[in-house]
């Protein structure tokens, strides 16, 4: 049996708003982000399970999972079931400071091949931002995926730096309280394509508070990683980032063949799903932290699972 032992952190209200359909709900929104009501004593997790060769393991039973909260069987399984095929919602960020000049010609290109390759117009939605000092939206949600490239092929260095600096950790932080904010985790698989060398020296808000906004609004961060400068804290930005979210690194140097089966892997891990809703055993609002082991059938040899959460204090 396959042990996915939970070593990143979720925030619960980021599990709890992922839910499904059924659990009662109320929402409202305003330019300045969303408000939801949700319960905040149950846990909810979203993974992908694959075989040896990668393929989506789509069979996986209930009987057949057993998940250890703090290393206590949950108190009540609420519910358990497959995300099959499902629609994207997809945010293609593009770094375009200085440090990216040489790189961005081909990031475009990656992202230009996920739009006219991975997205499928009239179901999946698309957005891009470009990304310096500041973040620029130059394409709002669209299933138009002609319209997404062209946005991404108009984008050139400099665009988004009125001042010197980049500003990774803010523009993920927007992109996820205001682009993902409203939208509905049970019906999309919300993700974030991201391409940068992982620099930040100008963002306002911390690494944890972009992590808990996409969690919130169960966003999965895939990073395409650019090279960066000798002992540059970027490629471990980028690692915890898409730790944190159930998401992958890809080097976005590799041969166009090599690109392509990321892509793949992004569309497989994204559209087939599973989401596990339990009732923890012993569940206190205090704060604290939850480790999560979640064990699979043997034929499952690979979780992509966004991991553990922190209880709400109230």
């Amino acid at each position: 049996m396959l042990s996915a032992r939970i070593t990143r952190w979720l925030a619960v209200t980021g599990a709890v708003s992922c839910l499904l359909p059924a659990l009662a709900q109320t929402g409202s929104t305003s330019d300045r982000g969303y408000t939801m009501t949700l319960p905040v004593d149950e846990v909810a997790l979203t993974f992908h399970a694959s075989a040896a060769h990668g393929q989506p393991v789509n069979d996986i039973r209930a009987d057949e999972i057993k998940v250890l909260d703090n290393g206590t069987a949950p108190g009540r399984i609420i519910a358990f079931n497959a995300l099959l095929d499902r629609p994207l919602r997809a945010a293609i960020l593009l770094d375009t400071s200085e440090s990216m000049e040489r790189a961005l010609p081909r990031t475009r290109d990656t992202a230009s091949r996920f739009a006219g390759e991975v997205f499928r117009p009239g179901t999946d939605q698309g957005y891009v931002t470009q990304f310096g000092y500041s973040s620029v939206v130059v394409r709002p949600w669209t299933g138009d995926s002609a319209a997404i490239v062209r946005s991404i092929q108009g984008i050139h260095v400099g665009q988004a730096n009125p001042l010197p600096g980049t500003a990774l950790i803010d523009s993920i932080f927007r992109t996820c309280l205001y682009g993902f904010g409203t939208a509905d985790p049970s019906a999309t698989g919300n993700v974030i394509l991201l391409f940068s060398d992982g620099e930040d020296i100008s963002s306002h808000t911390t690494t944890d508070e972009a992590l808990r906004a996409c969690q919130r609004s169960n966003t999965v961060i895939y990073a395409f990683r650019t090279e960066s400068a000798s002992g540059s804290p970027g490629p471990s930005t980028l690692a915890e980032l898409t730790a944190k979210t159930g998401g992958r690194v890809f080097p976005a140097d590799s041969t166009d063949d090599t690109i392509a089966n990321d892509l793949h892997i992004i569309e497989s891990e994204m559209r087939n799903q599973y989401r596990l809703v339990y009732h923890p055993a012993q569940f206190k609002h205090d704060g604290a932290f939850h480790s999560i082991e979640l064990q699979l059938p043997d034929r499952v040899t690979r979780v992509e699972v966004r991991t553990g959460y922190f209880a709400p204090e109230h």
